[in-house]
């Protein structure tokens, strides 16, 4: 049968998506709740033994060895913590495998592997929960399957046949995931503020800002109001679009557990071969594919950011007026519960960002970087700024093919010259970025795989140029972007001699800045305010790295004889339990100044 697109109302049944869970909880949620605050409650104790006893008896540096097979090793047991809570945790787990600004990769990956597969609800749990929101299933469809196409943690989904026709797919949420999700939130919460008394922890991640920004994505995706409310504003942004079809939701067979949407089951995505088969061309798929987001992110600052294969389908048309080649399709969409926003402020300082790798500028980058609230509050801007400027004078000029050829042992040397900002990372990437560039990446494969001598550089220029317009047109202040997007443009287009002149219109006006600048330093030296600041060499970094590892040395060496010395004092005078217990603490001692690493 035809999909033939329908207009789609934005209304949709009202609920309050951010419902107060009630004080009291079952006796299963109480368990849960605190199993949840027992499994932290052993990670803290951990993490203290670790970050705060031992380097004092191994050194900094033997504890540093091995952090990262440790971390990896604590994920681990969450990830089967997860599967055996399932619900929330799951989705956490899902959740920390994306912040990758927060997280090493060795983490990241132990995590990315949860599932959201679980074992299906029974099948009168479901129509329990469907009859109670909708009312009797026979009075609203003609047929309800007996069994689920896709069993989710929070739900399950159905195709079933309206009384009027139509083939739908029905999702329906899991008895109780609600009173669960609450009860794991809370939880959370009271996890995130005791790590963040952690400075270790708090240096690296404002766990209570992630953990609400967690909240607010799940609570999101549990209300099916509002993915009905995001299918409508993205039926709303195709609406003149042809080429993109939004299926169609049914308010009056939903609620905000319960929901109801046309079944636009067709041709996967990455089913190459059916697609071949209906004669529809890959390369205008991938196209179509890209600038459908393109429009959502760069026009709309709106966009869908779960596009895995199993959200995106492709529809052949009748051929048009009788042509057997280039056959119409339709770019199909579903599965509307995630999303993401751009607000116009954070568009500039993409735009601001872009702006500052073109033109160099190590400091206005690490402004861009505040300005989109990449920073943590007590980063070291100073010491990043010069990070990103030797990283400038490494790769720039070099193609992608060379920046990928950079030899080892320059980057293991660049790392080990700003390793102090590697061990602290001072950053954290909004969720919405997150998503972004989460989306971006997945698209930009898809595109490739599709049409191998596809472009995304070149469908996004534009989109680009057409977003710095609308952004200075709103006067939002985006710094020196005025200067540095026409060379992007022209680096694009291959014009040579453009990018010579506004090269040469840069240097102008830094020409005409200058002398205001120096006499600003002038006036500082004369008034004695002038700081010089002395940045050390990696290789006296290194000595003075030495030189610390040998003192903590020598001062174990000490406590280790005065121990020793002491533990046979009590020997001898009869003292014996307590003399085994000294000579115990100068054993571990005696290892650690053997152990401790430079």
């Amino acid at each position: 049968m035809e999909i033939v697109p329908k207009p789609l109302s934005a209304e949709t049944p009202s609920a309050d998506v951010y419902v107060i869970p009630p004080r009291g909880r079952s006796l299963r949620m109480q368990i849960r709740f605190l199993r949840s605050l027992f499994f932290a409650g052993k990670l803290f104790a951990r993490l203290v033994f670790w970050y705060y006893l031992m380097p004092k008896v191994i050194g900094q540096a033997a504890v540093d060895r091995g952090s990262t097979a440790r971390f990896v090793r604590y994920a681990r047991e969450f990830r089967g913590y997860a599967i055996t809570m399932g619900g929330v945790m799951i989705k956490l787990g899902q959740f920390i495998s994306a912040r990758v600004d927060v997280l090493p990769e060795e983490i990241t990956a132990e995590l990315s592997g949860l599932q959201d597969e679980v074992p299906s609800v029974p099948q009168d749990k479901i129509l329990s929960t469907l009859t109670r929101e909708l009312g009797s299933i026979a009075s609203r469809f003609k047929w309800f399957a007996d069994t689920p196409i896709a069993a989710a943690s929070l739900g399950q989904v159905y195709r079933a046949q309206l009384l009027n026709g139509d083939r739908v797919v029905v999702k329906v949420q899991r008895p109780g995931i609600r009173e669960i999700i609450y009860t794991d939130l809370a939880a959370l919460r009271i996890v995130a503020r005791v790590a963040k008394r952690f400075r270790f922890i708090s240096r690296r991640a404002d766990t209570v800002a992630l953990t609400e920004e967690f909240g607010r994505v799940l609570l999101e995706e549990i209300s099916y109001t509002h993915e009905a409310r995001n299918a409508a504003h993205f039926a709303r942004i195709f609406k003149d679009d042809l080429g993109i079809y939004i299926p169609a939701i049914y308010p009056e067979h939903s609620t905000d557990s319960v929901l109801t949407i046309e079944d636009v089951t067709s041709i996967k995505i990455t089913d190459y071969a059916a697609m071949e088969a209906a004669g529809i061309s890959r390369k205008a798929v991938a196209k179509r594919l890209m600038d459908s987001y393109l429009q959502q992110v760069f026009e709309e600052r709106f966009f869908h950011a779960d596009p895995h294969p199993g959200n995106l389908f492709v529809y052949p048309l009748p051929y048009e007026n009788g042509k057997k080649a280039n056959r119409p399709f339709y770019l199909i969409y579903v599965d509307f519960g995630m999303t993401g926003t751009l607000t116009p402020e954070l568009t500039a300082g993409l735009i601001n960002t872009l702006s500052a790798v073109v033109t160099r500028d190590a400091k206005k980058l690490v402004a861009s970087y505040a300005e989109l609230g990449f920073l943590m509050p007590d980063a070291d801007t100073e010491r990043i700024a010069e990070a990103t400027k030797a990283a400038f004078d490494q790769v720039w000029g070099l193609s992608m093919t060379d920046i990928k050829n950079v030899g080892y042992d320059e980057a293991r040397e660049l790392g080990a010259e700003f390793n102090d900002l590697i061990y602290d990372m001072p950053f954290q990437v909004p969720q919405d970025f997150i998503y972004l560039g989460r989306t971006m990446g997945i698209l930009s494969g898809m595109a490739t795989s599709l049409d191998p001598e596809f472009n995304p550089w070149q469908e996004l220029l534009p989109y680009a140029q057409k977003m710095m317009a609308q952004t200075l047109r709103q006067g939002v202040p985006v710094g020196d972007t005025a200067l540095g997007f026409p060379i992007i443009q022209s680096l694009f287009n291959g014009n040579a001699e453009q990018v010579l002149l506004e090269i040469g219109r840069m240097f102008l006006n830094r020409a005409v800045t200058m002398p205001q600048q120096l006499d600003n330093v002038l006036g500082q030296l004369d008034r004695g305010e002038l700081t010089v600041k002395v940045t050390p060499t990696p290789t006296y970094r290194k000595q003075l790295s030495r030189l610390e590892a040998q003192e903590r040395r020598t001062t174990r060496a000490v406590i280790f004889t005065g121990l020793l010395i002491s533990a046979t004092l009590l020997y001898t005078s009869g003292a014996v339990s307590i003399a085994l217990a000294g000579y115990a603490l100068s054993g571990v001692i005696l290892l650690s100044v053997f152990f401790a690493g430079e």
